[in-house]
């Protein structure tokens, strides 16, 4: 027997009226930062003849909060990665990242290591639909606060909250948590990069409006409308069987759209032509294009052929001819019909030609393939709702025209499918796509308490399946075991001989100690503390990551440790980067080191005995390696 505390307040009655004016005109309602309310400039006109005078219309996407959502996205981030090898596969060697926490920091942290470096991006949002909202930010601070709140999350990402359509702010806080996230995101496209957003029919209108003042009205793609099930549902009055994918680019001058590959069943030779498999396509273009009009005749019948009414032939009389005597048309494939022009497989293929893609997309795989892949992975066991199929981002990979060494992001990575669908897709055609999946450490326990029953079930079994083996109840457990088993199925079916790891790195404070003291407030017995700037829990592949991410390099370089007259070495990149961590260096040390002829050295400021120690080595990397640019932490 289900039981329900009694509500014992009064009733609510200026919602009650906000409900009954809604009733009447819906369009007159509105969200502000205190939640639903009542737009009375808009009620004014509606009861009114006469234009009623009020603030200046302009043509704009308008919400509370997005002025501090465009500060949040400028503001800097204090935060780092820490490697975590443990979790990783082929940590050394392997150019795919898995990043655990917050999106919107990590976006941040990649500023400069990935600036306009990631070719295609596909995000799978949350829906908005009236249940569990991950990504609840705070915009309602001014910057200060939100400077000085460094750990907004627990180290398990807590932000679960649900976010009712009666909270009042139902569309306005969605759209604050991602307008951030996709500006920032837009910085790290390539100049011909595109980017793939999945989305319900809950927010598509807005996705579009925020992506279009990010990216630009002009570099709006397309909308594809995918059918994620065939069976029909009862729920609604019309079945919901799609979802939309939004598809923007960095800059549509600049970007070369990709498509299916070209179906070669449809290419024959019935004629021996040595220039191999041939179709024939139409000649005639529409009338707007010009004014060619002017007969063919069909060398066997003697027919003579004009354009189809309302159209013109494409191509004027002298390129006809001169298609003809090179043996490029032909008037059907028993040449007694109208005339055609024969297009080469082989040309077609040269060139990298692709069939173009249809707006809506009928043959991507379902969300009932996508389950069907996670059982298959797990034992059986449905540990993910509702995951996107890798056929279907396989196919967008293809649209995107992501090709060999481009890197691939999904900043709400959730199941993988996105890196599952790179490492199938790589193994197919050879190429050697990277992935950088990100994901917000979900604590399970509390997605399940806003989650329907289809999710809470899956997030049950999710959590049945990660204490069996003694891992933390989070959703990122899920998506680098995905990884893994898509992985070693994937190379035990194709043998393929691609990359099949991924570097696991969670975000973290900085490693740097936090000065609580202004400096007329040391004393000498203090100072000792501060001898060593880093905090005392971080390891050298710590310092390291931050090194590469402050100078902008990328997390991938390949790295190995030497140990030079006893002290551990990085070498990143054969000699872009040697950095030691160790204490007492010397000038011996100094002179090792400068064998390598590094364009850069690093090391910590604790490492040196005194500042003339410190300055000893900086002259003599100097003397001996000129090149070499040094630096301490």
């Amino acid at each position: 027997m289900r039981t329900d505390k009694l509500d014992l307040t009064t009733p609510d009655l200026v919602n009650q009226n906000i409900e009954k004016i809604a009733a009447l005109f819906p369009n007159c309602v509105t969200e502000t930062a205190e939640g639903k309310a009542i737009d009375f400039d808009t009620l004014k006109q509606e009861l009114n003849y006469e234009v009623v005078e009020g603030a200046k219309e302009r043509y704009r996407l308008e919400w509370p909060g997005k002025k501090e959502a465009i500060v949040t996205a400028n503001l800097p981030t204090t935060k780092t990665l820490r490697p975590v090898r443990e979790d990783s596969v082929d940590f050394d060697t392997t150019e795919n990242l898995y990043i655990e926490g917050d999106n919107l920091e990590v976006l941040k942290i990649l500023q400069e290591s990935y600036l306009g470096k990631i070719k295609m991006i596909y995000i799978d949002p949350p829906y908005n639909t009236g249940k569990d909202f991950v990504y609840k930010d705070n915009f309602t601070q001014d910057s200060a606060d939100y400077k000085e709140e460094t750990d907004q999350t627990d180290e398990y990402g807590n932000r679960l909250v649900a976010n009712p359509e009666t909270a009042g702010r139902y569309h306005s806080d969605w759209l604050s948590m991602m307008y951030p996230r996709l500006k920032l995101a837009r910085n790290l496209l390539t100049d011909d990069g595109v980017i793939f957003m999945s989305i319900g029919e809950e927010e598509v209108a807005n996705l579009k409006s925020i992506c279009s003042n990010i990216f630009g009205e002009a570099n709006f793609i397309s909308n594809i409308i995918w059918q994620s099930r065939t069976s029909i549902s009862n729920d609604q009055n019309v079945s919901l069987n799609h979802n939309h994918t939004l598809i923007y680019s960095k800059s549509n001058f600049n970007v070369k759209f990709g498509g299916e590959p070209l179906n070669q069943s449809e290419y024959s030779n019935p004629d021996n032509d040595k220039r191999g498999p041939w179709k024939l396509v139409p000649i005639d273009a529409n009338k707007a294009g010009g004014d060619t009009m002017y007969a063919i005749k069909n060398p066997k019948t003697n027919e003579e052929f004009y354009p189809p009414n309302g159209r013109i032939w494409a191509i004027n009389e002298k390129t006809y001819k001169s298609l003809f005597d090179d043996g490029r048309i032909k008037f059907g494939k028993t040449d007694d019909s109208s005339p055609k022009k024969k297009l080469f497989l082989k040309e077609r293929l040269d060139k990298g030609d692709v069939k173009t893609p249809s707006s809506i997309l009928l043959k991507g795989g379902t969300t009932k393939d996508g389950t069907n892949e996670i059982m298959d992975l797990f034992d059986g066991k449905k540990v993910f709702s509702y995951p996107k199929p890798s056929l279907l981002i396989e196919k967008l990979l293809n649209y995107g025209g992501a090709k060999d060494n481009d890197i691939i992001l999904d900043f709400f990575s959730g199941s993988a499918s996105s890196a599952h669908s790179v490492l199938s897709l790589n193994a197919k055609d050879g190429f050697k796509r990277k992935f950088i999946m990100v994901q917000l450490p979900e604590d399970l326990e509390k997605s399940k308490l806003n989650a329907d029953s289809a999710s809470k079930k899956a997030i049950e079994t999710a959590m049945d399946f990660l204490e069996k083996d003694k891992k933390p109840k989070l959703l990122t457990e899920i998506g680098k075991e995905r990884i893994r088993r898509a992985a070693a199925k994937i190379k035990e079916e194709t043998k393929a001989d691609i990359d099949y790891g991924f570097k696991v790195f969670k975000v973290a404070s900085s490693n740097m100690q936090e000065v609580y003291y202004k400096p007329q407030d040391y004393n000498q017995g203090q100072l000792d503390v501060f001898a060593d700037n880093i905090k005392e829990d971080r390891t050298s592949e710590d310092l390291l990551t931050q090194i590469l991410l402050d100078w902008g390099l990328p997390l991938t370089l390949k790295t190995q440790k030497e140990t030079v007259l006893g002290k551990e070495v990085f070498v990143v990149d054969t000699n872009y980067l040697l950095a030691c961590f160790d204490k007492d260096l010397d000038e011996a040390f100094a002179k090792e080191i400068a064998k390598h002829q590094p364009l850069r050295f690093v090391c910590k400021d604790s490492s040196f005995k005194n500042d003339t120690a410190k300055e000893n080595v900086k002259q003599l990397l100097k003397q001996l390696s000129p090149n070499t640019e040094m630096k301490v932490i």
